[in-house]
């Protein structure tokens, strides 16, 4: 385990109190061995869980005036939810400075919810430290370019939809097979039909095949709800 310091010169902060960062960063097991209580993140990240919440709205809602309330709400859903921001927790290199007691098994890095709540606790610690402004500049940086570069297509699952619709009907799921699947390793595009019973439903195009069946199913969904 590395000093917290260390991340925070790389985030150019300069602390008040080091001490708020260090709690940040030590999870509930770290007390057994430090003979401690309550020493932890556990109530930090109650905080940072609002100030990310609040923030995120703002901006948001400021770089997305497409948006209607409905993908807005969806969109923040997904961008602080456990996976993702315990994609940015990794980014940002934040299991680096994580401690954790004897008890604690498994690789951190791969601790979605700990990794979530750590990055929370962070920016509750920086909100006491630093006042609002700051926190509020740091996540800016971070998630603005995620925010206008979000694609609501990516989160929603036409998938589940069209097969939830189809066996509730039939009671018989729905295949997806590959039209064509072209270009470079890195540059893929394929090109998806989803089919039931023999008949095609919907095609879908996408950089992966993933993405792709997702089209495909959407193009089924809008087809039999006549648009």
């Amino acid at each position: 385990m590395r000093p917290v310091s260390e991340l925070l010169e790389k985030l150019n902060i300069k602390p008040k109190h080091i001490s708020l960062y260090e709690t940040a960063f030590t999870h509930s097991s770290y007390n057994a061995d430090a003979n401690t209580k309550h020493h932890d993140y556990e109530r930090m990240e109650f905080l940072g869980d609002s100030v990310i919440g609040l923030v995120v709205s703002e901006v948001s809602f400021g770089a997305r005036p497409e948006m209607t309330q409905g993908p807005l709400t969806k969109m923040k859903s997904n961008l602080v939810s456990t996976n993702s921001l315990a994609d940015l927790a990794r980014k940002y290199g934040f299991p680096n400075y994580i401690r954790v007691g004897n008890s604690f098994s498994g690789d951190i890095s791969k601790a979605n919810h700990l990794l979530e709540d750590v990055f929370e606790a962070f920016f509750g610690a920086l909100y006491l430290d630093q006042g609002f402004e700051v926190a509020r500049k740091l996540l800016i940086d971070i998630f603005i370019n995620i925010i206008k570069n979000y694609n609501i297509e990516d989160s929603t699952d036409y998938k589940s939809k069209l097969q939830e619709e189809m066996q509730a009907e039939h009671r018989e799921s729905v295949s997806y097979e590959v039209i064509s699947e072209t270009g470079p390793s890195h540059d893929r595009h394929f090109v998806v039909r989803v089919v039931f019973d023999g008949m095609e439903l919907g095609v879908g195009e996408g950089s992966t095949k993933k993405q792709a069946e997702q089209m495909a199913a959407k193009a089924a969904l809008e087809k039999e709800a006549g648009k």
